[in-house]
Formats: C-alpha cells, structure tokens, sequence
C-alpha cells in the first residue's frame, strides 16, 4: 500500500488534474499497489490553529483503515485508487467520511504568472482560483465544506465513455 504523505491544500474537483500527490497516486494503481492520496483542505478554520492538519492527524488513520477493509480493490488495467480530502476545519468538528464524487468549480480559473527565481532563472507560478465555493450536491468540495471528509474512488482512465459511440458514428 502506498501513501503519499497529507497533501497541504485540497486536491479535490478540478485540482485533481494538477495535483502532483494524484500523479505519484495513480502511478502506485498502474503499477497494482493499493493507493490513497491524502490532503489537508486549508481555510479560516483550520489554516490559524497551531496544527493545520489537526483533522487529518485525529481522523487520518481510521479513514484509511476504514478503505483498506471496505474499500473496492481490483486488478483491472487501471485499478481504483482513493483521493481522500479533510476539511478546513477542527478536528472536533468533522462529521464524518462522505463517499462523494469529483467536484467542478465553475468560478475558478487558474492562470500562470511568470517571476525570476533568486539564481536569476525565470519560472512559471500557478495561480489558482477561489477554493470555498461548493461544487453541488454529493462532491467533494461540498462534502469539505460542510465539514465531511471525502472520499472519491477514481482511476487513471479518463476516456469519455458517454460520448465514444456517438463519436464513432461521426467519424469512422
């Protein structure tokens, strides 16, 4: 089994395309290693308490033990793998585990900003959007935001199967 440490910041809706602890977890599915990626939602309740990461210490480990025994584990080409993010807030204050899926924020937008590194070198700085803006029912930034931990089975494949056969019929 593979973690990969708690992520600082959330890797949930469309951060899971951007997100370096996602790549080297679903490297770990590919390769048939059991994989959870963890992160540690920051906000105004939780990013000033002397531990940031006081849910994810307090809850991490149940959460974990919790999807190794009740988790879907298979050997398909490209196995499910879990993104697990703890919300913004106390540990007293979690709810519970939400199974959800992936969110979309629609008012975030990311964007590059060029700057010189110290050595004189340029390099690019990702920017993101706005984080705290709920992604609709049964996601994973909502579940975060309302205090639940979530939890989205995903895997590596990312075809879109609702639209291949329409698209064959186009082009083939």
């Amino acid at each position: 089994m593979i973690l990969s440490g708690v992520n600082r910041g959330n890797n949930a809706a469309e951060n899971v395309l951007y997100s370096g602890t996602i790549g080297a977890t679903i490297e770990a599915a590919l390769q048939g290693i059991p994989a959870i990626a963890l992160s540690q939602f920051y906000g105004p309740d939780n990013a000033r308490l002397d531990n940031p990461f006081e849910a994810a210490a307090e809850h991490g480990v149940d959460t974990v033990r919790k999807l190794l025994r009740h988790g879907h584990w298979d050997d398909r080409n490209y196995r499910i793998f879990y993104n697990v993010n703890f919300p913004p807030c106390p540990a007293a204050d979690v709810k519970g585990l939400k199974a959800v899926s992936q969110g979309w924020r629609k008012e975030t937008s990311f964007a590059v900003e060029p700057h010189k590194s110290p050595s004189g070198r340029m390099f690019m700085w990702v920017k993101g959007g706005p984080q705290h803006h709920p992604t609709g029912p049964g996601t994973d930034v909502t579940a975060n935001l309302d205090g639940y931990i979530s939890v989205t089975p995903l895997h590596a494949d990312m075809t879109s199967y609702d639209t291949l056969d329409e698209l064959r019929t186009r082009i083939e």
